[in-house]
């Protein structure tokens, strides 16, 4: 395959393949979406705000003994990263109640778990992406017990260093979903991103429910002013990463 052709394009970034075929290019885009694409806009600056921040946390998070696909950024809204085939799974992890948890089960919002809980969604517009038993994993083939075992294990331990990290820049972290995907050797290793596209982050210093939200709810919800709250967010984990 030549280099720099498009092989996918998602809702918030573009992958082209490069000169060597185990790399990929990933462009970060400003669109923005919600509700499965239902709705649609942009974010001013975005792309490179979540490439930034994206690129932050996995180089932190592989200095924690988290394997992941990230290799560098050749610019300031791209990303170089190893191929990897996508385990066609969202996998969500909750420490405080908040977004489709509280209208599924009738928690209130803002309520802290008594531990965190791992769930996974599958990767499929058309079908709404659906929560997944453990048994209806397996039935779909996704992953084998000892893949999903590994899948809850990597998504516990990056949770730990987030909310660790997310805390030193007095952000709470609610909830947010990864993606993983394995590589030539069948290794499971952190995909896609970790940005406020994909978090749900609460600034500790605001009270107000409104105020307080640093990530795409403010989108999602029309609260307004969602450029400076991802551009905090990327401040907040610049400053403490150089402190």
């Amino acid at each position: 395959m030549s280099p720099n052709t498009k092989l996918y394009e998602g809702k918030a970034k573009i992958l082209y393949s490069t000169e060597d075929p185990q790399v990929l290019l990933t462009v970060y885009k400003d669109d923005a979406t919600a509700f499965n694409a239902q709705k649609k806009g942009q974010i001013q600056g975005k792309g490179v705000i979540n490439c930034t921040i994206t690129s932050a946390l996995l180089q932190m998070l592989e200095k924690n003994a988290i394997p992941t696909h990230y290799i560098d950024c050749p610019s300031s809204n791209q990303m170089r990263v190893k191929v990897v085939k996508i385990i066609p799974l969202e996998v969500v992890v909750r420490n405080i109640a908040a977004g489709s948890l509280c209208r599924q089960t009738g928690l209130p919002e803002g309520q802290i778990l008594p531990k965190p809980l791992v769930e996974y969604y599958l990767k499929d517009d058309a079908l709404g992406d659906p929560l997944l038993t453990r048994d209806r994993l397996f039935l779909l083939n996704i992953v084998t017990s000892e893949q999903l075992q590994i899948l809850e294990e990597m998504a516990l331990k990056i949770n730990h260093h987030l909310q660790e990290f997310f805390t030193r820049c007095n952000i709470t972290l609610v909830d947010f979903k990864l993606e993983f995907g394995t590589d030539s050797q069948d290794k499971i290793l952190l995909a896609d991103e970790i940005s406020p596209d994909t978090c749900r982050l609460w600034d500790t210093t605001e009270t107000d429910p409104k105020a307080r939200v640093m990530d795409k709810d403010r989108f999602r919800k029309d609260l307004g002013d969602v450029e400076s709250a991802y551009q905090r967010v990327q401040q907040r984990v610049l400053s403490v990463l150089g402190s």
